[in-house]
């Protein structure tokens, strides 16, 4: 089966977490993913993404019918929605670049059925790009990190090393002075057609393999 997705509108208070997921826990119902937070009214909404499910109505029932829950909405999970993410991380003028041509491409596949999304953010400071390139691991549904500056390297670098190791995202640097273009999987030159390259190497309607170019510099 698929994935499915629910929202669940609650009463604010500690544990309600936890009463949901036993619910579904019972069920053998494996959750995927899972978002908390709080709404304007003060109220709490849990955001799950679940599998193998069966007979869902009689869970969706349950949920309903447990004290602290005010509405549950069944919808299609952010995979479906907004599928994989490129994001681009550095100095506001490459990352525009860069996004143009992300967008672009991007827009070319979706319409042939694919959800791809971007995310920028414009930074500066080593510290700061550093934790930005580590967040990325903690980000769902990433599929490659472009980075878009004129200097990096340092704790950037290792920052790098760790995402491509424990999270297998495809990193893409532009050419830049630093030590972040020799952990890159890719440099590339041209800020757009980096833009463009990150979108083919995630596409599953694009016919590229990033490991016929990877450590390489175009």
């Amino acid at each position: 089966m698929g994935k499915l997705a629910i929202t669940i509108k609650t009463i604010e208070r500690p544990g309600v977490l936890s009463q949901i997921t036993d619910l579904i826990a019972q069920k053998e119902i494996n959750i995927t993913y899972t978002h908390l937070y709080v709404e304007e009214d003060g109220s709490g909404s849990i955001y799950l993404e679940l599998e193998d499910w069966d007979n869902i109505d009689t869970l969706l029932e349950q949920i309903r019918k447990a004290e602290p829950v005010k509405q549950v909405i069944v919808h299609k999970s952010l995979d479906d929605i907004y599928g994989k993410r490129i994001i681009i991380i550095g100095g506001g003028a490459q990352v525009a670049q860069v996004a143009m041509g992300a967008i672009s491409e991007a827009d070319r596949h979706n319409i042939r059925g694919e959800r791809i999304s971007i995310d920028t953010i414009p930074l500066v400071g080593e510290m700061e790009l550093a934790e930005a390139v580590s967040a990325v691991g903690r980000l769902p549904r990433v599929g490659a990190l472009v980075l878009a500056g004129s200097l990096m390297g340092g704790k950037i670098s290792d920052a790098v090393e760790r995402v491509k190791k424990e999270h297998q995202v495809v990193v893409i640097s532009l050419s830049m002075p630093g030590s972040v273009t020799q952990k890159a999987d890719l440099v590339v030159t041209d800020p757009i057609q980096a833009g463009v390259i990150a979108v083919m190497a995630v596409a599953d309607t694009a016919v590229f393999d990033i490991k016929r170019v990877q450590n390489k510099k175009f």
